[in-house]
């Protein structure tokens, strides 16, 4: 411990400075007792680091416990400082673990924290947070809410920022009209090509308020109401016309830039997020699910699907 340096921290409510280190050793034989880990197998140089740490940042104790080795090292030397300082005034925050079985470790350390504070007379030592990460992503989250733990907070980073299942958003502009009139991208490759002629897009919702179906009409069709029976063909594979009875629609298009100029307010980051957030919401589980989730379906309009066929026949295409 001689490399320790400052050793000393001053109590929450006092002047008098007193020497950490010192009661870190004196409190460390209780503990490993308490908690019936061999002495000799803490590592030194963590209660170094931790103790100064807590010297440092008395107010906001909070270490990785997973360095060397999480039961016979780091959760004890932690528990050391955090008493040590618990002692002098100040209240730990808790530990971080970032290898292992997340959600068993947790509920051991929990057990160990709820036996410090009862054998040290500290009632809120058995509520100090447990912190995870280590690559969580949604099947660690799913897995979380499925097992036994004690966990108070998660640290999402890599799967935060860079998605695996969907690294990228592709994103191409395509021609669909040209002084008027539509156009066409047509292509050997069938899911490139693309719908003809300027479109509005319609949502529709089923009685219990869920999305189910996002429609896309020609501009100068007639808007969507309320009870009007619509006849649309479904796209992708195997589908095709529906009558569908339009319970409730909202038009999800709108244009934000035309002719090289913006020609309406744009939205806040904030009001995008709540955007987001309620569009989720509408959203049925079955398309959320992680595991095997259900296609959202799209469709157009018949006039929009004659036209596209029109194209596709002038040019010797087949019909979709």
């Amino acid at each position: 411990m001689v490399d320790v340096k400052p050793r000393t921290l001053k109590p929450a409510t006092e002047d008098k400075v007193v020497d950490l280190v010192s009661l870190c050793e004196n409190l460390l034989p209780y503990v490993c007792h308490l908690l019936k880990v061999p002495l000799e197998r803490l590592n030194q140089g963590e209660l170094a680091a931790f103790i100064s740490y807590a010297i440092s940042f008395p107010k906001n104790f909070l270490v990785l416990v997973d360095t060397y080795n999480v039961m016979w090292s780091g959760v004890p030397n932690f528990c050391t400082v955090a008493l040590a300082l618990a002692k002098l005034g100040y209240q730990a925050v808790g530990i971080r673990l970032d290898s292992g079985d997340l959600a068993q470790q947790s509920v051991v350390i929990r057990r160990i924290f709820q036996t410090c504070s009862i054998e040290f007379q500290f009632p809120w030592f058995m509520s100090l947070s447990i912190t995870v990460s280590n690559n969580i992503n949604e099947k660690s989250l799913l897995q979380f809410n499925q097992q036994e733990n004690s966990i108070d907070v998660i640290g999402v980073g890599t799967h935060l920022v860079t998605c695996p299942l969907q690294s990228s958003l592709g994103y191409v502009c395509k021609l669909v009209e040209l002084n008027g009139s539509p156009r066409i991208k047509l292509t050997e490759d069938t899911n490139k090509i693309t719908l003809p002629g300027r479109k509005t897009v319609y949502r529709l919702f089923d009685a219990s308020g869920h999305c189910f179906l996002d429609l896309l009409a020609l501009n100068d069709e007639p808007s969507l109401v309320v009870g009007q029976e619509v006849e649309c063909q479904m796209l992708g594979k195997g589908e095709g016309s529906v009558r569908i009875v339009v319970s409730r629609v909202e038009t999800m298009h709108q244009d934000y830039f035309r002719e090289a100029k913006i020609c309406s307010p744009l939205p806040s980051v904030m009001d995008v997020r709540e955007y987001s957030q309620c569009s989720l919401l509408m959203l049925g589980e079955e398309h959320k699910r992680l595991s095997k989730p259900k296609p959202y379906k799209v469709a157009i309009t018949e006039k929009l699907y004659r036209l596209l066929n029109n194209f596709k026949i002038a040019n010797g295409s087949s019909h979709i």
